[in-house]
């Protein structure tokens, strides 16, 4: 919730489970879409209509949009205000970076999260003018072309607003739960964990962070045990049970990540140097006139 101040996942980018990078290289007028192999070597370049991001989820600058099956991309155009009057998002087909989908949604919002095999896409909702803490979660069936009318929300609790700002994401292996932790708006920080396949949702009540003036240095790990882990510094704070959704004291030891998940990982020197070389290309796309798409 909350126009989030890491909104797009910049230069960092999304890493596919075969370590294929996507970066989006942008300028006040045009963005490139760039394609880096595990090695650091760029092997793709795709012209974009417009400036658009790699969308991230989170204060700590969780990307999110690249399905679990490596197949569909979805990528937010930027925006210059609050709100926007519309939001438009592309879906591109990987790894030949096609544009499948050119999504237009009256009204503002961002990107949230994807299904598995990216049939399925999850938005923020802002739904007013002048504060950014009230939205809703909305899933759009790509399929059908259309917002699924009803929001997501917590069946158990369908009168309660989400409300906050979201600090850290994690994602299961498979794609198909998104782990957010939010602060709660003042009141009970929160975990809110999303069902991408079941179209449903969970909010977990954390209590015992509640008052706690370090919330945005807290991030959310994976555990080999079945559970999500709040940690601050890798220390685990609480515990929460993928399966009951149950909270509770962690146990002595550090975080591991035994399940084959990881967060994603900063961009490293290597790529980092290939970036100077994308925005080299840019530059040389910006001298010719681009191709149609």
């Amino acid at each position: 919730g909350g126009p989030s101040v890491a909104e797009s996942a910049g230069l960092a980018g999304i890493v596919t489970p075969t370590g294929f990078r996507y970066v989006v290289i942008d300028s006040p007028e045009t963005s490139v879409l760039v394609r880096i192999a595990p090695e650091g070597r760029i092997v793709a370049m795709k012209y974009l209509p417009g400036r658009f991001a790699i969308p991230a989820v989170a204060y700590d600058g969780t990307p999110t949009g690249l399905s679990a099956d490596g197949k569909t991309l979805v990528l937010v155009q930027q925006r210059s205000t609050f709100p926007r009057k519309r939001t438009r998002f592309l879906v591109l087909s990987t790894p030949g970076m096609f544009v499948r989908q050119d999504v237009v949604l009256e009204g503002d919002f961002t990107a949230d999260a994807i299904s598995p095999d990216g049939s399925l896409l999850y938005f923020i909702q802002y739904l007013s003018r002048k504060d950014p803490g009230r939205y809703a979660v909305r899933s759009y069936d790509r399929e059908g072309g259309r917002l699924v009318p009803e929001p997501v929300v917590d069946r158990s609790e369908p009168d309660e607003e989400m409300r906050g700002s979201p600090i850290s994401r994690v994602t299961s292996r498979d794609g198909r739960w998104a782990y957010t932790l939010y602060d709660g708006g003042g009141g009970t920080p929160f975990v809110h964990a999303l069902d991408t396949v079941a179209v449903e949702a969970h909010c977990i009540d954390l209590a015992e962070l509640a008052g706690r003036d370090d919330l945005v240095r807290l991030r959310l790990r994976l555990r080999g045990s079945g559970s999500v882990a709040v940690v601050n510094d890798k220390r685990p704070l609480l515990m929460l049970d993928r399966a009951t959704f149950q909270v509770s004291k962690p146990e002595t030891g550090s975080v591991s990540h035994s399940d084959g998940s990881t967060p994603w990982a900063p961009i490293g020197a290597g790529a980092g140097a290939l970036i100077a070389a994308g925005a080299l290309s840019l530059t040389l796309l910006r001298r010719r006139r681009p191709a149609a798409t």
